[in-house]
């Protein structure tokens, strides 16, 4: 059974961004596990999820408070790679890639916050 959330592109895209975050930073040095690599993670999983948790509440305003957790998660990736990429662990290309696809989350998920925010109005 699928639920509303597998139904929201801006979810898809988060889950597939997170899924190529996971098999990128597998090549980061193992030093780095319990640290970047680790914080890396969380954050581009925390993306997918918090949709995924807004879509589970009842009223339309928590559902905007996780989207704006989601969003705030997706600059935490951003600036984890940049951060990357400055180490020397992320490749300038990779780094490209995945930017743009966080980029294409980002519009995504400030759309779907408009759309919502418009319903209270």
């Amino acid at each position: 059974m699928r639920t509303k959330y597998e139904d929201l592109r801006v979810w898809v895209d988060a889950i597939n961004l997170a899924d190529v975050v996971y098999k990128t930073t597998r090549s980061f040095p193992r030093r780095e596990d319990f640290g970047l690599t680790a914080q890396i993670r969380r954050s581009a999983v925390s993306i997918p999820a918090n949709i995924a948790e807004g879509c589970g509440r009842y009223h339309t305003r928590e559902f905007i408070q996780f989207l704006y957790v989601a969003r705030g998660s997706l600059f935490e990736l951003m600036t984890l790679l940049t951060l990357s990429l400055r180490s020397g662990y992320l490749p300038a290309e990779n780094h490209e890639v995945l930017r743009k696809e966080a980029e294409g989350v980002l519009s995504r998920l400030s759309g779907l916050i408009r759309s919502m925010e418009s319903r209270l109005s």
